[in-house]
């Protein structure tokens, strides 16, 4: 990690030029532009049906938008699946979304940055907090919500984002909807790749939602995501979640090995234990009880 970028993980803001600025305007327009599209005819759908495929147009075209250039590698399950992904940025959201229109489990934080966490509401996504504690049968229900109205559901098992170079081990509380897995379901490993500028793009560290959505907003030109929708499998009904997660981390793994050419290296930022927020925002304090993972 170069020191610049050390600097933006640890909270520093980087100045934005005019130029930036200008792009920022510009990618702001165009979304507005794209919210005065979709938002209409998804909430117009939603009268009549569940299901509404609008904010996966929009999420693609948002990604487009935003620099993203999604590349998709192997097929992805249209419905009855769970998504276990690896986890870079918020621009997760968008290339995932665009490719498979499903639904998500993200960390609160993404609600923060500016358009994206309101528009990842719109398509039904869960939020976790690593700082508060949540019932975790209200969780999983707000999962499997999800998966009715969108057919599949994608999490980060991770817990937070990290810089593309890493994977942190796998949280399971969320995996407990596997146990037993629900009739017909399916896990599909999904392994994210941003190539060179995985570490550019990646959410890290101390770095607002906001600083890293203007950051990537100012930024010129595009970059390429690809998507590698990897060999799916059965939860087995004799199966626990830490089997589930360990199979698809393992996949996963393999494929990101792959990708750089290299060993992965260790995550250079602290990160705390996962924890769920509840309804009201209440939660233990961290003494008084422990994470769930």
């Amino acid at each position: 990690m170069t020191p610049e970028r050390a600097a933006i993980a640890a909270g520093e803001k980087q100045p934005i030029s005019v130029m930036g600025w200008v792009r920022i305007i510009l990618r702001g327009l165009m979304l507005i532009a794209l919210l005065a599209v979709f938002v209409p005819l998804h909430y117009l759908y939603r009268i009549f049906a569940y299901g509404s495929p609008f904010p996966k147009y929009f999420l693609k075209f948002a990604g487009r938008i935003c620099g993203a250039r999604a590349r998709r590698e192997g097929t992805a399950l249209r419905r009855d699946v769970v998504f276990l992904a690896n986890h870079v940025s918020w621009v997760d959201i968008l290339v995932l979304a665009g490719a498979s229109g499903t639904a998500f489990v993200a960390k609160a934080e993404l609600a923060q940055a500016p358009v994206v966490g309101w528009l990842a509401g719109l398509n039904r996504t869960v939020y976790v907090q690593r700082e508060a504690r949540r019932d975790v049968a209200d969780q999983i229900n707000a999962v499997r919500e999800a998966m009715v109205d969108n057919w599949s559901v994608t999490i980060f098992p991770e817990g937070t984002t990290t810089d593309g170079q890493s994977l942190l081990p796998f949280k399971t509380s969320l995996l407990k909807m596997l146990e037993p897995p629900p009739p017909g379901v399916l896990v599909q490993p999904v392994m994210l790749d941003y190539g060179a500028v995985a570490e550019e793009i990646g959410w890290i560290g101390e770095e607002s939602g906001v600083h890293n959505a203007l950051r990537i907003l100012s930024r010129r030109g595009s970059f390429v995501v690809t998507l590698f929708f990897l060999e799916p499998f059965a939860p087995d009904e004799n199966s626990d979640r830490k089997i589930i997660a360990a199979r698809a981390r393992h996949a996963i793994e393999a494929k990101l090995r792959e990708r750089l050419g290299k060993d992965l290296r260790a995550f250079a930022i602290d990160v705390a234990p996962v924890r769920y927020v509840g309804k009201r925002g209440e939660g233990s304090s961290p003494a008084s009880k422990p994470p769930i993972e």
